[in-house]
């Protein structure tokens, strides 16, 4: 070997970088399993807020915060954060030196989230034709059971239930995580819209025919008409607010 071939494999042999250290994992701290204050208190607030009949009156709905924490028997500082995350969900808003308010939407607002219901809700359907069991499909007839030829066989509230958990089953049965996600909060708005509108004109009776029409689709595997029938009730309900919710102005 030659004196320049030496010194070419000395220097590849001694100009070494310095040897990489480990990268250090990331630190987490550890994590209380059972539910926060906070998390109890959001999900007690959002419930009683979904229950309201918000739309029945005009009168402003201010929420206490110190009452509230009295009524929970906690802190004050729970209940300011599940506000918190409640505003940001569209549900309560603060006003500067006056409260914190439960939030009625516009009629504008209100057939904006119809409208993306329908998005969601008939592609739902549609999945529905190709992924969910007879058995599945069928306990969506069994909720109307006690309705049969269009004929409202039970009282108005009781149906406005059925309609509601009608709806969430569809959403559900999809099987989309990211479907049933972007639905949930979605549907709780709408849910309160339709306690009030269910009683309105003849929707409750033309709402039971829409439902056996979309179920008889699903049972049929008749994807394109399931969803369109499930597209064009959602979209009903949007007319219907667009031409009879003055109450919403």
């Amino acid at each position: 070997m030659s004196s320049r071939d030496r010194s070419s494999r000395s220097v590849r042999v001694h100009v070494r970088g310095p040897a990489r250290e480990p990268a250090a994992p990331p630190a987490f701290e550890p994590i209380d399993a059972t539910p926060s204050f906070k998390h109890k208190a959001y999900a007690a607030l959002k419930n009683a807020i979904v229950a309201m009949d918000i739309y029945r009156n005009r009168d402003d709905i201010r929420l206490d915060e110190r009452k509230l924490a009295q009524d929970f028997g906690i802190s004050r500082t729970p209940v300011r954060e599940a506000m918190a995350q409640l505003e940001s969900e569209g549900f309560v808003r603060s006003v500067p030196r006056r409260g914190i308010y439960v939030v009625r939407k516009t009629k504008r607002e209100v057939i904006e989230m119809i409208t993306a219901w329908a998005a969601l809700e008939s592609m739902a359907a549609r999945l529905i034709t190709k992924a969910a069991s007879d058995e599945e499909i069928a306990g969506l007839r069994r909720m109307f059971a006690t309705f049969e030829n269009g004929e409202l066989r039970a009282h108005l509230d009781e149906y406005s239930d059925v309609n509601i958990e009608f709806h969430q089953a569809i959403i559900k049965l999809s099987r989309n995580v990211v479907l049933i996600d972007l639905a949930e909060n979605l549907f709780m708005h709408m849910r309160m819209i339709r306690r009030k509108t269910i009683g309105e004109q003849d929707r409750a009776d033309r709402s039971i025919r829409d439902h056996m029409n979309i179920i008889e689709a699903l049972e049929a595997r008749a994807t394109d008409r399931a969803e369109e029938l499930v597209r064009d009730h959602a979209l009903g309900l949007a007319d219907h607010v667009a031409q009879h919710a003055d109450y919403l102005d």
